[in-house]
């Protein structure tokens, strides 16, 4: 899933870029208005956050411009400006939120989750043959929720956490190298790092796994890889 970030303030724009992207989106990111109209056309993202006061064309500005050339693309307004009107012809701009700076980036994931669960719910059709749930024994996994449930317990997942699941769910009993993993749910672009694969498994195990310190259902197979086994 592609997002484009249109910010102008290079430290806002690099963090949302590092955080969108250790989530499991794919970004391409635009400093002024007439570049994120350009990179709008040429990438045809599925999400865009636009700053409201970025030169060149301010946000109203492209948003409009957006919705005359798609009405679905799902958009979040990000703006320091707090007036309550601003927040209002934002929306009905075609806006689907608005984050008010500053922000946190708790409020920033929880927010494009949502986009994204109504965006995922969308793209699939009633009779995709992706299934709508996985279950790992007890866990079962929602792909287009970004979430899973054990017993009454709901736990958000990231889309990189869904598309770790959903390989080893597809490969039961078998060994997911760390190349595969990384191509796979980081992109063939992406620079393999041993730790950086490691450190995303560590976090994911503690959210879903009964015991993180004995995993049940992301089990490392020492120098290779790691292996989903049905119970």
């Amino acid at each position: 899933m592609k997002i484009l970030i249109a910010e102008d303030e290079l430290y806002i724009r690099e963090g949302l870029k590092d955080l969108l992207e250790s989530e499991g989106y794919t970004t391409v990111c635009a400093e002024d208005g007439l570049r994120a109209m350009d990179l709008f056309d040429k990438e045809k993202p599925d999400l865009v956050l636009l700053d409201i006061m970025i030169p060149g064309k301010d946000g109203y500005t492209l948003c409009r411009e957006i919705r005359q050339r798609d009405t679905e693309v799902p958009v979040i307004f990000i703006s320091a400006k707090s007036e309550e009107i601003d927040r209002v012809v934002g929306l009905e701009l075609g806006a689907d939120d608005y984050i008010m700076k500053p922000f946190g980036t708790r409020e920033v994931v929880a927010r494009i989750r949502a986009v994204t669960r109504r965006y995922l719910k969308g793209k699939q059709p009633d009779n995709s043959q992706e299934p709508a749930e996985l279950r790992f024994g007890d866990l079962v996994l929602y792909p287009r929720e970004l979430r899973a449930r054990r017993r009454e317990v709901s736990i958000d997942l990231s889309l990189r956490d869904v598309r770790i699941l959903q390989l080893l769910h597809a490969n039961p009993g078998k060994i997911v190298d760390r190349d595969t993993l990384f191509n796979h749910c980081w992109g063939q672009d992406y620079l393999p790092s041993s730790r950086t694969l490691d450190q995303h498994i560590s976090k994911l195990r503690k959210r879903i796994e009964r015991d993180p310190q004995n995993p049940e259902i992301v089990r490392t197979v020492h120098g290779v890889g790691y292996r989903y086994e049905l119970p």
